[in-house]
């Protein structure tokens, strides 16, 4: 009687540690990088310029990662820097396209580029340092939140718009 009540015990246990990894599987976002950053209250206001630049088919194919700028990060602008980006659409596209940067980068990887340069899909490069616990890019935009998933790649919010070289 013993040792059925082992051998029930075992095959118990085995069942579990079987199923339990299947069930802890993240479900795969449906949401492209558009549609995430559309849905999402701290973001929305991105929607806009990248539909004006004319990027929405390009960033709902292959896999980015977006730097996204919360709202308030676009208020914070000057009117006068909003006024001319957004009259000049090739401006506003390299503006857009220097918070991008090709493939899927979670932030356990952000944080082993520290001191390190990534290419922007503007052809610029954007710097990465981590203080105190936090990402920083170019010295002073902080990465407020990470790993917002997208079907083709991942949104981590910054707290100020990137400003490319001129």
């Amino acid at each position: 009687m013993r040792t059925a009540l082992v051998i029930l015990g075992a095959a118990a246990v085995a069942a579990t540690a079987v199923v339990a990894p299947v069930a802890a599987a993240p479900a795969q976002p449906k949401q492209d990088l558009v549609q995430v950053a559309a849905g999402a209250p701290q973001v929305s206001t991105l929607v806009t310029p990248v539909k004006k630049a004319g990027l929405v088919g390009a960033l709902k194919k292959g896999n980015y990662t977006v730097f996204a700028p919360t709202n308030a990060a676009f208020k914070k602008l000057p009117k006068s820097t909003l006024a001319a980006v957004g009259e000049d659409r090739a401006l506003l596209k390299k503006v857009l396209t220097y918070h991008v940067v090709k493939g899927k980068v979670p932030a356990a990887k952000v944080v082993t580029l520290n001191g390190k340069s990534v290419k922007t899909l503007s052809g610029q490069t954007v710097k990465v340092s981590v203080r105190g616990g936090n990402v920083f890019l170019n010295g002073s935009t902080r990465v407020t939140k990470t790993d917002v998933l997208a079907s083709n790649g991942v949104i981590h919010v910054v707290n100020k718009v990137l400003i490319p070289k001129s």
